[in-house]
């Protein structure tokens, strides 16, 4: 009896032992640092694939752009060497390349207006066109509007951007549009940007307030101005196999930890927006806040008559005008 007993302890012990091996992990990674709204996106969505799985899938956050730049990292989830990424969509044009149309400068009003077309019928057809690509893109998220910084002189109006040279993301459609703002555009992998501003090779960048917050750029830029000039949309993605691997239930997981994530994130974002100002005046930074946008607006006009005959008019004015 003592016997079988014993047995049934180590089959007991057998069964425990196995289940836990049988816990998958997934590695997703951002360029920023752990303190900021991409952090807090990660963060929160490996507790909720945790949560929502019972444990059985549990996703390893890495930050400051340890496993590369945002590009590298989607290239490594197409591959299939990555599981997920958070990234903005700074580089998914190259991969996706249906998604430029966002990066469309002044394209949306404000962040109630972005979210809503993201959230809505425009935002969740682009997420369908990740599949094709080798994708699962779990949620639209958020990196922000941005504004830019440089450390030569005060930006108040369009013509203040001539000749400086400005890092911009490895995007077609900003270098495009800063170019007819005169810019100097040096297109560069987030995480090489504090040293190319520290050592003076690009004079400024443009990023939202949480990335110029978390990035500390404010140490190595004297001016800020609220130009709000593009929105930055940030995007959640999986490798389409290792999606396709998973049941119905874990896949459904996996979409409502994004969306979860992307509470969290949009939060952190307004939390920084709110006191982004105040906090990088008060470490020095010469910010302008109040510019004439209509004249950035204006100062695109032929900039704009070219991405209506890239996009089509009516794809843009959908966006522009979605209530």
């Amino acid at each position: 009896m003592k016997l079988s007993r014993l047995f049934a302890a180590l089959a007991a012990g057998l069964v425990i032992g196995g289940a836990a091996m049988a816990q998958t992990t997934m590695k997703i990674s951002i360029s920023t640092a752990q303190n900021s709204h991409q952090g807090v996106a990660i963060d929160a969505f490996a507790r909720e694939v945790e949560k929502r799985t019972s444990g059985r899938y549990k996703v390893q956050t890495f930050y400051n752009g340890a496993l590369g730049g945002e590009r590298e990292s989607i290239e490594a989830v197409q591959l299939g060497t990555q599981e997920l990424a958070f990234s903005s969509t700074g580089p998914v044009p190259n991969f996706v390349p249906e998604t430029k149309i966002l990066d469309v400068p002044f394209l949306f009003r404000d962040k109630a207006h972005a979210r809503a077309v993201l959230d809505g019928p425009i935002g969740q057809e682009l997420l369908t066109k990740f599949d094709a690509k080798g994708f699962k893109a779990l949620s639209w998220a958020e990196n922000g509007f941005r504004h830019m910084t440089n450390s030569k002189r005060a930006v108040n109006a369009p013509e203040d951007l001539k000749g400086l040279k400005m890092r911009t993301m490895e995007n077609p459609v900003h270098i495009a549009a800063y170019k007819g703002f005169g810019i100097v555009t040096t297109p560069m992998a987030f995480p090489e940007v504090f040293t190319a501003l520290q050592q003076g090779t690009v004079d400024g960048q443009e990023n939202p307030l949480s990335v110029i917050i978390s990035a500390k750029f404010d140490q190595v830029q004297k001016h800020l101005s609220l130009t709000g000039h593009v929105y930055s949309p940030c995007i959640f993605v999986m490798n389409k196999a290792a999606f396709d691997k998973l049941s119905a239930a874990d896949k459904q997981a996996f979409v409502d930890a994004a969306k979860e994530a992307t509470k969290a994130n949009r939060a952190r974002v307004d939390e920084d927006d709110a006191k982004g100002v105040a906090d990088l005046r008060a470490k020095g930074m010469n910010v302008v806040e109040t510019l004439d946008k209509t004249k950035f607006v204006q100062a695109l006009a032929p900039v704009n008559a070219e991405f209506e005959k890239q996009f089509g008019k009516a794809n843009i004015d959908r966006i522009r005008n979605f209530k």
